[in-house]
């Protein structure tokens, strides 16, 4: 069971931690207006191109925390900061103050916005609702592992979209940690999934040492929801925190 904190700590990020932050995203146009006066121009262009208004809050809640949270640990201004994109979009600073190599991920869906960061290590993380709608044999039969597949249809049927929604979010939090976003191809590795299994990558295709490389933890992110994360390598501790309704003090 992950234990979101309340109290808001100093903001020191050792090298042997990573924190995960907890953001809702569901906010009023009071508290929405200083996140979103954070963001640089190109993000409030991207924002500003969402069809819908639930897209453009999320995306302007959960990159105002970011900027917020990184500020505290860089110890600069919000809009001081500057991100690069990999090749395949993942986000990463331009520049890192004092020469702290901080890196980050987030991730936001229906409500739920969270955010990793370590020092030194590759983090990715995902968050999803568990959606009804979602036709969880025919989604797994085309992106998962034969061997995820095959573990999903030994389950009885009541624990399947549970255990559909470990393994999805197991494999994004992954594949983003690792940067190749979805063209590293979601079916050549392997996570656990079964409900109570703890979260583990178990195999990469034509890389046999790449899974030990990295360890998997899954969170706790609420009634009706799954998340996980993937941090490379291993040695570390993870603590985690509510982003308090009122931003950081």
């Amino acid at each position: 069971m992950t234990s979101w904190s309340l109290s808001v700590p100093d903001l020191e990020l050792p090298r042997d931690a990573v924190h995960v932050w907890r953001t809702r995203t569901e906010v009023s146009a009071p508290r929405l207006a200083p996140l979103a006066a954070l963001l640089a121009p190109d993000e409030r262009a991207r924002a500003g191109r969402f069809l819908y208004e639930e897209d453009r809050r999320q995306y302007t809640v959960a990159r105002g925390v970011l900027r917020s949270i990184l500020a505290r640990y860089l110890e600069v201004e919000p809009a001081a900061i500057e991100f690069r994109y990999g090749a395949h979009g993942k986000p990463s600073l331009a520049e890192s103050p004092g020469g702290r190599d901080v890196r980050f991920n987030l991730s936001h869906s229906y409500g739920w916005a969270l955010h990793a960061f370590a020092v030194g290590r590759e983090v990715g993380v995902d968050v999803e609702r568990i959606r009804p709608e979602t036709d969880i044999m025919g989604v797994a039969r085309h992106s998962f592992s034969p061997v995820e597949v095959e573990a999903l249809t030994s389950l009885p049927e009541g624990q399947r979209r549970e255990a559909f929604f470990n393994c999805w979010t197991r494999k994004e939090a992954f594949i983003k940690a690792h940067g190749e976003g979805i063209a590293l191809g979601l079916s050549r590795f392997d996570v656990t999934l079964r409900p109570g299994e703890p979260a583990a990558l178990l195999r990469f295709e034509g890389e046999p040492a790449e899974a030990a490389r990295w360890s998997m933890r899954a969170l706790d992110a609420g009634e009706g929801y799954k998340a996980a994360l993937a941090v490379e390598g291993e040695e570390w501790h993870l603590r985690c925190w509510e982003y308090p309704d009122d931003g950081l003090p």
